[in-house]
């Protein structure tokens, strides 16, 4: 019933399920054309700028509780409204890791006023849908509904669900482990009630003030510290000669959300950018490692990645290839990123610019990921940033700082690698470490 998280460039679901299992490992251990396309840029940013500024104002409220209420009113005539909780599987144990999880099933088995069936039915009737979603840091739960609706949802229900733990602890789950959870991690200063759409942000704050005022200051204590989490360059090898493709993941520790450099690995990250075979193209392939794959027949798919948290993050590649090519594919995947740290080019970075900047439009289709947005943001940075400002800080990153920030955080650093089906070919990591300074051809 619920998707897994995405990061803030990775939103597609498809993306997610190609490169998360190996994401887990990682933590773990001719003139013409060029005119032509040119004034379809311009065409484009022209028409961006006025996307801008007819953006509605994102309004903040914050609660005695803590509570954040934050909201952006378009006029739809539907809206989502939804709880961004800053509690995830990175503030669990070994001994209560699941427990989240576990207790986001038991919300959907009813709650003391409302059945199982009683709860699909209210919804079903609305027709409404509910949604969850979660990550390392963030649990997410929301529903999209009509705007009439609004008071309807959210409301009674248990938050939040958090990664799969092991089953020997999902079977020693209590009753007290639950409880101990909720009033542990769900405390006002740490979640925020998001909503876009044809929604009132002073409505909203009533329905939050009604529904969430007192049972929030009941929670007393302070909140838990961020858990340190350190990075390991290393590997995991799972070789099965069954699979009919070999897939491949690594990374090199990245920084998190509120960093100074996040901005310029994000536009690290949109060079490399990804490929299908389905994509077809060739040398007119805006990637520079896309030219080099599909003109070498290396892969079926690769796909960048850039995840932060708040502390960390990775930023890496995921790529699925044959068995024979795994040993080529990630040597020019090690070229393409010594070649960031060295010789790109502006035109290069002023195409990546462009790209991530329309990317980031494209994805605030809609009031569900406006929703999404502006949740992460506030546990994120504490506030929206405005698009403008947004591009400005994109628009600030040239080749130079390209070069500057890689060679900081790729050029020489350990990186850590997980793999899974026909391996055979893949280099051990002594070599792949010392591809991480020069590479020769």
């Amino acid at each position: 019933m619920a998707a897994a998280a995405a990061r803030v460039v990775l939103s597609s679901a498809a993306r997610r399920r190609l490169w998360g299992f190996s994401e887990s490992l990682l933590i773990r251990g001719a003139a013409g054309r060029s005119l032509y396309f040119g004034e379809n840029r311009l065409r484009s940013t022209q028409a961006a700028t006025q996307v801008v500024l007819n953006v509605p104002e994102t309004r903040v409220t914050c609660l005695e509780s803590g509570l954040r209420v934050a909201s952006e009113d378009s006029g739809l005539s539907t809206c989502t409204v939804g709880l961004w909780i800053d509690a995830g599987s990175r503030y669990e144990n070994e001994k209560n890791n699941g427990t989240a999880h576990f207790l986001e099933h038991m919300a959907f088995k009813g709650t003391k006023k409302r059945s199982q069936l009683d709860l699909e039915l209210e919804i079903e009737n609305m027709g409404a849908h509910l949604n969850a979603y979660t990550s390392r840091e963030q649990t997410v739960y929301y529903a999209k509904a009509f705007s009439k609706d609004l008071p309807r949802a959210y409301q009674n229900t248990a938050l939040g669900r958090t990664i799969l733990g092991p089953t020997e602890n999902i079977k020693s789950i209590s009753r007290k482990d639950l409880v101990d959870y909720i009033t542990t991690h769900y405390k006002g200063p740490r979640i925020v009630l998001a909503a876009a759409g044809g929604v009132s942000h002073d409505e909203l704050l009533d329905l939050a003030k009604f529904h969430f005022g007192d049972s929030l200051c009941t929670h007393k204590g302070e909140i838990p510290a961020l858990p340190p989490c350190k990075f390991t360059g290393s590997e995991i090898r799972v070789r099965d000669d069954k699979m009919p493709l070999a897939h491949l993941a690594i990374a090199v520790e990245a920084v998190g959300w509120a960093h100074p450099d996040t901005i310029c690995l994000m536009v690290a990250n949109t060079l490399i950018g990804n490929w299908d075979r389905s994509f077809g193209g060739g040398m007119n392939l805006s990637s520079k490692l896309a030219q080099l794959t599909c003109h070498g027949n290396l892969c079926h798919s690769f796909q960048s990645f850039n995840t932060s948290y708040t502390d960390t993050g990775l930023w890496g590649l995921y790529m699925v290839c044959e068995s024979s090519t795994v040993a080529d594919m990630l040597h020019v995947v090690q070229k393409e990123w010594m070649r960031l740290c060295t010789s790109v080019t502006e035109s290069e970075v002023a195409r990546a610019r462009n790209l991530l900047k329309t990317n980031m439009l494209l994805q605030l289709d809609g009031s569900t990921p406006i929703c999404e947005d502006i949740g992460r943001q506030m546990l994120c940075y504490n506030r929206r940033i405005p698009i403008p400002e947004l591009e400005a800080r994109i628009d600030a990153v040239n080749a130079e700082t390209i070069r500057e920030v890689c060679t900081k955080y790729i050029y020489n650093r350990s990186p850590a690698i997980a793999a899974v089906g026909p391996i055979k070919q893949l280099p051990d990591f002594k070599q792949i470490r010392s591809n991480m300074c020069w590479l020769r051809d």
